[in-house]
Order: structure tokens, then sequence, then C-alpha cells
């Protein structure tokens, strides 16, 4: 999968940096030792951050003012990674998904990324490009319904819209008969660094959990 970042995306964000694993694996429904993983890094941040604070970690404060630039309230419609990280400081549980879906959850949470994770066999074309929302365009947000995306960043396929750091797009969602993954993370804050060390984390994560060989990442 070619993925291609806009000029759109340039003017508002030139130091952006993205990476895309791509990866063959096995999903399921649930995973003890991954829960572990996650709840241990649940209750170090419960820790270390406040609800306040957490909107200083470099990605989470990167994409808000990408979403500012794009004309979208970051408050209204929160980067996903924030969204959790939130979540977890209000006490509540992590939705439990599939296996897939909550390995790429603690990837965003680490990080700070908002991450999009694709059933690759159900995108159209081989090319995602990353530009900005268009006013009334369709767009259908993972248990959300249609949501406005006007203003979002957000990666297309030959069809339309598939994802956005505030929700990915019904139609090319994980579930467990999921065996081609695509993961796409958002580096706002331009580090490159710490965008490899998501991807080479992702990769960690389905070599434990989704017997895979952690595929291959590129960067973008």
């Amino acid at each position: 999968m070619e993925v291609i970042v806009s000029n759109e995306i340039g003017s508002v964000c030139p130091t952006f940096v993205g990476a895309c694993v791509d990866a063959k694996v096995k999903n399921t429904k649930y995973c003890q030792a991954l829960w572990d993983e996650i709840n241990a890094l649940t209750e170090r941040f419960c820790a270390e951050l406040t609800t306040e604070t957490l909107k200083d970690i470099s990605g989470i404060a990167a994409t808000r003012r990408v979403y500012r630039a794009c004309g979208k309230d970051p408050s209204r419609y929160r980067p996903a990674s924030e969204a959790l990280i939130r979540r977890i400081l209000q006490g509540k549980e992590l939705y439990q998904i599939d296996t897939l879906v909550d390995l790429i959850n603690l990837a965003s949470i680490a990080y700070g990324y908002s991450i999009g994770g694709f059933d690759a066999d159900k995108f159209v074309g081989t090319t995602l490009t990353l530009g900005i929302g268009k006013e009334g365009e369709p767009y259908e947000g993972i248990g959300r319904g249609m949501i406005n995306i006007h203003g979002l960043p957000v990666y297309r396929d030959a069809e339309g819209g598939v994802g956005t750091p505030t929700s990915d797009n019904e139609r090319t969602k994980i579930d467990t008969n999921t065996t081609h993954l695509v993961v796409l993370i958002n580096g706002y804050d331009g580090n490159e660094e710490n965008v490899r060390k998501n991807a080479e984390f992702i990769q960690e994560l389905l070599r434990k959990y989704c017997e895979s060989d952690g595929g291959t990442y590129t960067m973008y």
C-alpha cells in the first residue's frame, strides 16, 4: 500500500511524518497477556498524568494544533489517543474489542499518536492519500454513525475516507476474520524517532499476540 501526504496536509503541518505497518496476522477475540500489558500501562499513566497534563504529550499536542489549523475544535472531535488516555484518567475501563484493536489502542496510548488500524483486504485500490475532509463528505465512524469530517485530516482510498485521527471508518474496520493488517501512525509532531519506535512496538506486539512475523513498516 502506497501512502501519499497531500499538499493540503503539508501546508498545515510541514513536519508531518508517518509510518505504515503492513503485516499478516491472526486475530482473536481476547488475549489476557495483552491486557496485562494494557493494565500495567494504565496504572503508570494514572500515577503520572492528569486530564490537563495529557494535552502536553507531544503527539497529542501536535494533533490538536493541526485540528485547529484545519478549522476543527479538538475538544469536540478529540484525537483518539487523547480520548483513550482521558478515559483511563477518568477511572473508566477501556473498551475491549478484539486482540488487534486492543493492541493498536495500547500502542496509541503508549506513544500518544492517533493510530489507524485497517483490514487491508477491504481497501479499494492500492493508494491511500492523506488530505483534509470536505464539507458534506460522507463518513461513517466506527460505532459513531455518520460524522462530520469537514476540517479533519483524513486518509482516502479509491472509494473515499477510511481513517481520521478521531475515528476510523466502518467500511475498512478490523474484525476477528482480519488476516491482513495495515496500521498508520500519525506523527504530527514530526518526531521521526518516536514514530519509528511506535511502529517497532506494534511489530513486537503483533509477534507476541497475533502469530505474526511483525510484517514490515515504511515511513512516509
